[in-house]
């Protein structure tokens, strides 16, 4: 069973992702373009013409990314909580890994050399084989 979205803002900006990210949708963005550049010769290239395409598509990329950031928060976040499940769950598996997003750039780039070294030490083992 899907747990229901509650958020009135969540189910918007999830319909819209999946409506903005549809070949169609792009199709019927081109064709508006396509109107506005052969209306040019109509309206003789003035200036009302340009502006009613650059206010258009300002206003509808200011409010995208405002809808794409809040749908990718919300797949990150879930995502993030996938993984620390199948951490946890791997006895092998440090716990100490659970909260890296939360660590500060200095404190990442330490657990990765870690990380690096690791794995180059594995490689050099599997080579020596």
């Amino acid at each position: 069973m899907v747990p229901k979205v509650n958020s009135p803002f969540t189910r918007f900006a999830k319909r819209v992702s999946l409506v903005t990210g549809k070949p169609l949708t792009f199709i019927l963005a081109l064709l508006v373009i396509l109107a506005w550049a052969i209306t040019g010769p109509l309206f003789q290239y003035s200036d009302t013409w340009q502006l009613v395409i650059n206010t258009g598509t300002t206003i509808i990329t200011f409010l995208m990314v405002f809808l794409i950031q809040n749908t990718q928060n919300r797949d990150t976040e879930a995502l993030q909580i996938k993984l620390d499940e199948l951490i946890r769950v791997q006895s092998e598996a440090s716990n100490a890994l659970l909260d890296l997003e939360e660590m500060d750039d200095k404190e990442l780039s330490r657990v990765r050399q870690l990380y690096l070294e690791l794995a180059r030490l594995e490689r050099e083992k599997s080579q020596s084989v």
